[in-house]
């Protein structure tokens, strides 16, 4: 029990009646120093709803393309077409990257790439078209909103015309990218090029209407102060009050290198801790908060599941946004490597496919990952 001249006695008070926070206690939470208080709170939280479970899945990224025509200030992934080390994969070759990582647990495909001036809608099309082909039973969580939006555009269709193309053509799920930061101060500074923050909600709304479930995200450790986390927190929290179409949260740690933002250090662990511990306790209504490990950084992720986090991504093959702006968490983790961390913070390792429908761990799941592909 707390002391009830604590300043968070009341919001703990209400995070144990399984009450909805709001602004003011989003604020307060935000500002607290109190970190081992905002973690007890947050996995609370976490284990009113999943227990001691941690979700995990088998699931390979493909980058089809690192041309990219908007050049964000803040991404060191992107490029100019006739750079060098740009990469514009052709469907085949997708399918043949996938193939090198695939092994016949992988129940995912994360695809994410820029946005290409020079490619056609077909070409994306049948990227999906492609994989799906060579791999029926493999999920693919392809195209954030940026993204989505941008097809349209090039396909000169609705974004609900889009969506149903896209559908047709394999799309399965979205994934959450290009969120940022919603708020308008924040946003023009990092990524003044790219669809506004309002924008991006519009388009998650069509998504998850059409029927496609999607994640969202907060790019987090830049220029914004934490009253900028709660306004996006509430802001994905009211669409999904509407919608009921996200799935997971993932709070994304900004990586400094080769942007333009090089100078700046990047998150510290307790604001990682921190971003972890606000969004569970915010967002009351969407399922999951992820520890994406790839950009939190092992230790922090592994943390991060003590704070509030329930899900750890996946093993995560030839991820290329974040080494690109110098991540060091390392390429790929083995079944045996991702359920040792879970047990080492004493939760139980559960894997999952992209619904987060649980699935048995086959019998040979001891084995190196490169010996069952």
């Amino acid at each position: 029990m707390l002391a009830a001249n604590h300043p968070l006695a009341g919001i703990a008070a209400r995070v144990n009646a399984g009450a909805r926070l709001d602004e003011a206690d989003g604020l307060a939470l935000a500002a607290s120093h109190d970190l081992p208080l905002l973690g007890l709170l947050a996995h609370q939280a976490r284990e009113r709803r999943h227990g001691d479970r941690v979700y995990y899945n088998v699931n390979r990224h493909i980058n089809p393309t690192n041309v990219c025509y908007v050049g964000c200030e803040l991404c060191a992934y992107a490029d100019d077409p006739n750079a060098p080390g740009t990469w514009s994969y052709t469907p085949q070759e997708c399918v043949d990257l996938a193939r090198r990582d695939w092994s016949p647990d992988v129940t995912e495909f994360h695809i994410v790439g820029g946005l290409h001036p020079r490619w056609k809608f077909d070409t994306y099309l049948d990227i999906l078209r492609a994989l799906k082909q060579a791999f029926p039973t493999v999920h693919l969580k392809a195209f954030t909103m940026v993204e989505i939006d941008f097809l349209a555009k090039l396909a000169k269709l609705s974004v609900e015309a889009t969506i149903a193309r896209l559908r047709e053509a394999g799309l399965d799920s979205c994934p959450g990218g290009g969120a940022e930061i919603f708020h308008p101060e924040i946003r023009r500074q990092i990524a003044s090029r790219k669809m506004s923050g309002e924008r991006w909600l519009e388009v998650a709304g069509i998504v998850h209407r059409s029927g496609l479930k999607s994640n969202c995200t907060m790019l987090f450790g830049h220029l914004e102060e934490p009253r900028h986390w709660v306004d996006h927190l509430l802001r994905l929290r009211a669409l999904q009050d509407e919608t009921g179409g996200f799935q997971c949260f993932i709070p994304l740690a900004f990586h400094p290198a080769n942007t333009k933002f090089a100078q700046l250090p990047g998150p510290t662990l307790i604001q990682k801790l921190k971003v972890i511990a606000l969004s569970r306790l915010l967002l009351d209504n969407i399922p999951h908060v992820k520890a994406y490990w790839v950009m939190l950084g092992r230790e922090a992720a592994q943390l991060a599941l003590r704070y509030g986090a329930d899900d750890l991504d996946g093993t995560v093959t030839d991820e290329r946004v974040t080494l690109a702006a110098g991540g060091t968490a390392g390429v790929g983790m083995t079944v045996v490597e991702i359920e040792a961390f879970i047990r080492g913070v004493g939760l139980t390792p559960v894997r999952r496919d992209t619904l987060y429908n649980p699935l048995p761990v086959p019998d040979d799941a001891g084995a190196p990952e490169a010996s069952r592909s």
